[in-house]
């Protein structure tokens, strides 16, 4: 009986996983990044080497959208008025270097071929474009993203993303088979502000409020399906009128960056970010004509050399007018020195428009892979010049500055009801910062509306708590109700933060011993202290004197705690029954005496409840 038929994505995918896992692992062990071992994948499987897949281009049409889930990501991270604080770099340094280093290569590349200033000025403007992709994950795996040095150039490649409309409108303007149907500058303009006006408008009053919804109706899928939908549906209304896709998914999440569903959109999109942008540099890698680099190597290293050399001068002495030192500023023009995606966009554009041929197309696409593939290597030989900068504190939604008394200034509290808002209130009145998760959106709104910080999703995991900022946390408190399990909860956490301080309250006796058994340095039974002080209250109106009270508690809480330590060593609850009290305790000359015991077995069972 035949088969069923193989689907035809199927060998690719097996393909573009097993390139990824056999080399970007041995990369990143060799201390060059996984993007160099992304991009060694595709040139390996691409046409010019194995040949196991023939169409990079089409992977390519797909795994752009990693870079539209990144720029959502990027923007979840930055809150309007942190985005406005930067408006200085992003419209300053940001115009300078794409006008600056964009002519400049315009002219380069006149000199260097034979092209028209027409065509030399659509492929100089591209090539002055960045790779948005490959710079914000060199920044991410040496920890530079929050720092001054990654938000400066994260500046840069976001002007860089609205640049591209006045760009696509001079190759327009310049094309030999003008599109008589193509709509005016001005009116793309207004286009491209109505849209994102509207992505604004929906980020602020819509998308919260469907989230909400959803999240109290318990449905992750379904919440999965929204945060995909909230970056996918902005893409389309930019892709739509002609304008970046990434600055669609960019606007969308910087509207949802004060949003209390903010971590848990971050964690459930982290997944599907990372495949996708791997796929991206492998297709990167795949669409490398090794035939074209050997043909005309000497042009093409000239091209890479000019290319990178003139970018990075031009972005240090900007950098450096800017404010950063000469070292920094280096760096910078590196990082930001080769091509970007967008440039096979408006390579492909002008050879629409009969401005380039398609010799010419994969010459500078060449040019822009070989330099994209040498960044990450000129980049880490620069990082050596002095030691790693260590990533600063970003005042920007969980991430704190630390507190006097070398105490750590940030503690995560998970579950913000009655008792995880009392442990909130009093961590604030030391200075400490305090970052709340929950999964009811009620109590959420509820908890914000009294100023407090609150995010939607399941404290107890991973992906949750480290968008939370578990990573430079100083404490992790489990306020959660309930009797939930310490053993499938903690191990992971405890192995991803072995030096992470953890308290947690606990349901009853039993949920304590469970707590502790499972590594928890403190533990606080929920009902303790207000039945101790209940019990206080309860003597002090059958008019007993206020010393005898204090005896009576003293004894009580010393039986109850050497119970819990018989209990806790010996792994039985029935341990330590001896301890209970069960009838009058006799006092003579302020002393406590004997207590005597009685043998009865309901109580036990219940003293072990309690």
């Amino acid at each position: 009986m035949a088969g069923a038929p193989v689907p035809e994505f199927l060998p690719e995918a097996v393909v573009y996983l097993g390139a990824s896992v056999v080399l970007v692992p041995l990369f990143v062990r060799a201390k060059l990044g996984a993007v160099l071992g992304y991009l060694a994948a595709g040139i390996l499987i691409g046409p010019s080497v194995l040949g196991l897949v023939s169409e990079p281009e089409r992977v390519l049409q797909y795994a752009e959208f990693g870079i539209v889930l990144l720029l959502f990501v990027i923007g979840l991270e930055l809150q309007p008025s942190r985005l406005w604080a930067m408006r200085r770099d992003i419209f300053g340094l940001g115009l300078a270097q794409v006008v600056l280093c964009g002519l400049a290569l315009t002219v380069v590349i006149f000199a260097m071929t034979s092209l028209s200033w027409q065509a030399a000025l659509v492929v100089g403007l591209p090539l002055g474009l960045s790779s948005t992709a490959l710079v914000m994950q060199l920044l991410a795996e040496r920890g530079l993203a929050g720092t001054s040095f990654g938000e400066r150039s994260f500046s840069i490649l976001l002007f860089q993303d609205l640049a591209i409309v006045p760009m696509l409108t001079i190759v327009g303007a310049l094309s030999r088979v003008p599109d008589p149907g193509a709509p005016p500058g001005w009116q793309v303009a207004a286009m491209t502000v109505a849209a994102l006006g509207g992505l604004v408008l929906a980020g602020r009053y819509v998308l919260p409020v469907v989230f909400r919804i959803i999240g109290s109706l318990g449905a992750r899928e379904a919440f999965v399906a929204a945060a995909l939908l909230s970056v996918l549906g902005s893409a389309y209304l930019m892709a739509s009128l002609g304008l970046s896709m990434a600055l669609g998914a960019f606007v969308a999440g910087v509207m949802l960056a004060e949003s209390p569903y903010r971590h848990a959109l971050e964690a459930d999109i982290e997944p599907f970010r990372g495949l996708l942008l791997g796929l991206f540099f492998i297709a990167i890698g795949m669409t490398l004509d090794l035939a074209v680099v050997q043909g005309q190597w000497l042009l093409v290293l000239g091209l890479v050399a000019a290319l990178m050399s003139v970018k990075t001068g031009m972005i240090m002495v900007l950098a450096r007018v800017f404010g950063k030192d000469w070292l920094s500023a280096f760096k910078m023009g590196l990082l930001l020195s080769q091509g970007g995606e967008f440039g096979f966009v408006l390579f492909a554009e002008a050879q629409r428009g009969l401005l380039l041929a398609p010799a010419a197309v994969q010459l500078f696409g060449a040019v822009v892979t070989v330099s994209m593939a040498l960044t990450p290597l000129l980049f880490l030989a620069a990082s050596r010049l002095q030691p790693r900068t260590v990533a600063g504190p970003v005042q920007d939604g969980p991430e704190m500055a630390l507190h006097g008394d070398g105490m750590e200034g940030r503690a995560i509290v998970v579950g913000m009801g009655r008792v995880g808002q009392v442990v909130g209130q009093m961590l604030r009145a030391r200075g400490v910062e305090v970052v709340g998760i929950d999964l009811d959106p009620q109590l959420i709104e509820v908890s914000q509306s009294f100023g407090n910080k609150v995010y939607f999703g399941d404290g107890r995991r991973l992906d949750i708590l480290r968008a939370a900022g578990a990573n430079e946390a100083g404490l992790l408190v489990f306020a959660v109700d309930g009797a939930w399990d310490p053993v499938t909860t903690l191990a992971p956490i405890q192995a991803a933060w072995p030096d992470l301080p953890i308290l947690a309250r606990a349901y009853d006796r039993t949920h304590w011993l469970a707590l502790r058994r499972s590594g928890v340095e403190t533990a606080v039974r929920e009902t303790f202290e207000s039945g101790v002080a209940l019990g206080r209250e309860a003597l002090a109106t059958l008019g007993t004197a206020e010393t005898m009270i204090d005896q009576i508690e003293d004894v009580y809480r010393r039986r109850d705690s050497e119970r819990l330590d018989l209990q806790l060593c010996s792994g039985d609850n029935q341990s330590g029954s001896d301890r209970l009290i069960r009838e009058r305790i006799s006092f003579e000359s302020g002393a406590l005496g004997e207590i005597p015991l009685v043998d009865d077995e309901e109580d036990d069972a219940a003293a072990v409840r309690a």
